[in-house]
């Protein structure tokens, strides 16, 4: 059964437009991403919206049509069900590394190490943290305006100070 554009939409929409996998963006690949049966067709899975998932092409083509065939097999872990954190570790160093028996079965079924992919979170990262001065150096220069401001109205009250103290002394002066 097809896809219709409704259900397509609905899960590209769902997955903020990126791989559910690997995380990699519609923007970042400059295309659409593909929409995979998490519990294959060929292994009786069906068209519902919880069996897709958006992802993309390399991860798809890496997950295949793998599904447990016995109890004993290995689990692929469900972005749709568990999140990324109850399978995984994010490290400086842009890798990945598995905290569960899952994790590290989809780390290595997908590949989620390959190089483009570690490039890929270490620039991530340095937008995140790049975002996250620019707000801190904004805040900063929002702080300084507003000392401006207070000293600007602190300079006018001593001005009037002033004036009202060269009064008192002309007065004071002229008795």
């Amino acid at each position: 059964m097809a896809i219709g554009p409704e259900v397509r939409l609905y899960v590209r929409q769902r997955a903020y437009f990126a791989c559910e996998y690997c995380g990699v963006s519609e923007t970042d690949t400059g295309s659409e991403l593909t929409i995979d049966h998490f519990h294959p067709h060929t292994k009786g899975g069906q068209d519902d919206v919880d069996n897709l998932l958006y992802c993309c092409a390399r991860c798809n083509q890496y997950k295949a049509d793998y599904w447990p065939a016995e109890a004993s097999d290995s689990v692929l872990w469900n972005p749709r069900q568990e999140s990324f954190e109850t399978h995984f570790l994010r490290f400086a160093d842009g890798k990945l590394y598995p905290t569960t028996a899952t994790g590290e079965f989809t780390l290595n079924r997908l590949r989620l190490n390959r190089p483009p992919l570690i490039q890929h979170r270490l620039r991530k990262q340095r937008h995140i943290e790049e975002t996250r001065l620019l707000e801190q150096y904004q805040h900063i220069m929002d702080l300084a305006e507003q000392l401006q401001q207070q000293q600007i109205t602190l300079l006018e009250e001593q001005r009037l100070l002033l004036e009202q103290q060269r009064a008192l002394l002309k007065l004071l002066l002229n008795r």
